[in-house]
């Protein structure tokens, strides 16, 4: 009979009672083996109190056929009782036969390791004997050397480790010395290149500024030689007077001024010529821009080209007008470049073209009379003058509409037109030169051109040539800058001039060709008050410059800030300038001198 209070060990076949762990001072029982068979009373009805409900059953215990594994377990450290985990009684279920021979096999991964094993080498020594005779010839004699203490020992060490090491100083040494050597000889090289290139530059600006004043064809060339005309006068006027006095002088400077009107006439004759070869030039560009097809970058960055019909109306024109301009020709093909333009000009009927239709006749009519070339000069340019109004209609050449001047309607010059007091002229706003802090219109271009010209006869190509390279530079930071675009000319000239001395803030350089105009904090936008002057080199190194108050002196710094300041009190006057002026103000000033050292004394 086995009571619900008592449990079967398998493993070690003894039975322990589930309330030991309870009873801990009780005296532990001997092993008990269980016999192979047993009886066991089975209750058979519901009430427990009878007799009768009970039943006797023959249980035949079957005892595994294989050892259980050992799965762990603990000891009891007071009654010193073990327990193991317990596994299955029940025998595993044997696998069906499928007809495949099985086999098992461990997949652990063998532990390798690596063990070194000197292997034997046998060795002998020949030696002269009975029956053998051993040659000496190449024996060599060893006498022992002198003793030598452990001291010893490692004090010649020592002497060989500074021996490696002088001479390892030694190569390192001349090695380095090599290299900086080398560097010196590619950054000698490259200064005499950079040299070499800048003299060969200045030269060939020189000779580029000699041949404009040989050959002017434009405003800057005629501009230089009235300059050069104003120097060449201040030099002789001031030899005249420093050497001659009463009668003498007042001859030399007679003749002096006339030498100067006979170099102003000429000037002038050479400016007439000028004048007449960039009017043919303009009248081309103009032809040319309306026969140009339209252009667009497609998304691969290829240029797509497409006529139009007015681009194709445009580039008929412009053959025509390059042909009735071109002389020297054949009679028969001047007869037919005639017809060809006749026939243009009648698709249009008007007073215009009945005229040019009109001299045609009258140029055809003269030339089937042998009349020489010469008198139909006039007649010729007649033509080619009333052809280029036609050219210039819209009706009649629609792509020239809005590369005109002067529009054709004229609800597009109202409030869009200013008068010059000096000429008496309306002109359109970009014929004025107006400087940032003027508050009226004054005179218009060509009236401050020939003030120039008649007075103080300066050359501003330097000072446009800086102009023009501070805005290519602000335009690279695309970082919306606006100021340099307000400044003119004449407003870059008196920041240059009264307030930089027209020299480098860091070397004096008095070279205009050499100077260039750069941000001094690159962080903010260029403005006069945020701007210096440098010589490309110097710039290109200040430009590279993160911390100004780390790499400049304070009193440097003081005296760029002095400037800015004056280029303020100049500039605040403009009123769009004075608005960003203001908001500049608000702005913390990353170089600022005087709070430098402010913050040395609260120190």
């Amino acid at each position: 009979m086995i009571e619900d209070n008592e449990t079967l060990e398998t493993g070690s076949e003894t039975d322990h009672s589930e309330d030991q762990e309870y009873f801990l001072g009780e005296v532990i029982q001997p092993d008990y083996h269980m016999p192979d068979v047993i009886t066991v009373s089975v209750q058979t009805g519901k009430c427990c109190f009878c007799s009768d409900s009970f039943q006797d059953v023959v249980v035949k215990i079957e005892r595994p056929t294989y050892n259980k594994p050992f799965l762990g377990g603990f000891r009891n450290v007071s009654t010193g009782v073990e327990f193991h985990n317990a596994g299955s009684q029940t025998k595993p279920k044997k696998r069906p036969d499928k007809g495949i021979q099985l086999f098992c096999k461990e997949t652990q991964t063998v532990v390798e390791k690596n063990k070194l094993q000197q292997t034997r080498n046998t060795t002998s020594t020949q030696m002269t004997k009975i029956g053998l005779y051993v040659s000496n010839m190449t024996d060599k004699l060893i006498t022992p050397g002198k003793y030598f203490t452990a001291e010893e020992y490692h004090k010649r060490r020592l002497e060989a480790v500074l021996v490696l090491q002088k001479y390892f100083r030694r190569w390192h040494a001349i090695n380095l010395v090599q290299n900086l050597k080398e560097q010196r000889r590619l950054r000698l090289a490259l200064e005499a290149q950079e040299e070499l290139q800048k003299k060969k530059e200045k030269e060939d600006k020189l000779r580029r500024e000699y041949e404009k004043k040989l050959n002017p064809k434009t405003k800057e060339d005629f501009e230089l030689l009235y300059h050069d005309l104003e120097l060449w006068m201040q030099e002789e006027t001031e030899r005249i007077n420093r050497t001659l006095t009463g009668a003498e002088r007042k001859a030399a400077l007679c003749a002096l001024l006339e030498e100067e009107t006979q170099l102003i006439a000429c000037i002038g004759m050479h400016k007439l010529d000028a004048n007449v070869e960039n009017q043919q030039k303009a009248i081309l560009h103009l032809l040319g821009k309306c026969a140009k097809p339209r252009r667009w970058k497609a998304f691969d960055g290829k240029i797509t080209e497409m006529d139009t019909k007015n681009s194709l109306r445009g580039k008929e024109l412009l053959e025509i007008y390059q042909s009735i301009s071109t002389k020297d020709i054949p009679k028969d093909e001047r007869i037919s470049v005639l017809l060809t333009l006749k026939c243009t000009v009648k698709e249009h009927e008007c007073k215009l073209t009945e005229e040019i239709v009109a001299l045609i006749d009258r140029e055809v009519d003269l030339m089937s009379r042998e009349v020489k070339e010469c008198n139909l000069e006039g007649l010729r340019k007649r033509i080619c003058t009333l052809f280029l109004q036609y050219i210039k209609i819209p009706e009649f050449n629609p792509r020239v509409a809005g590369l005109l001047k002067v529009p054709q309607d004229p609800s597009k010059l109202y409030k869009n037109v200013y008068f010059c007091h000096s000429c008496e002229k309306y002109l359109a706003p970009h014929e004025f030169l107006i400087p940032a802090n003027s508050r009226t219109i004054g005179r218009c271009r060509s009236c401050y051109q020939l003030d120039n010209e008649a007075r103080k006869r300066e050359a501003y190509l330097k000072y446009r040539l800086i102009l023009e390279n501070l805005r290519k530079s602000e335009v690279d930071y695309q970082d919306d800058s606006k100021i340099v675009f307000l400044v003119q000319l004449p407003d870059l000239q008196y920041l240059i001039e009264n307030i930089w001395n027209c020299q480098s803030a860091l070397s004096a350089c008095s070279d205009l060709y050499d100077l260039v105009m750069v941000r001094w904090d690159k962080q903010h936008e260029w403005s006069p008050w945020n701007t210096i002057l440098l010589t490309k080199e110097e710039a290109d190194a200040h430009l590279k410059i993160c911390n100004l108050q780390k790499t400049y002196e304070g009193a440097f710094i003081y005296r760029i800030e002095q400037k800015h300041i004056r280029a303020k009190n100049y500039f605040s006057q403009i009123p769009v300038m004075s608005s960003v002026l203001h908001r500049s103000n608000h702005q913390p000033n990353a170089n600022s001198y005087k709070k430098h050292s402010s913050l040395k004394l609260k120190k």
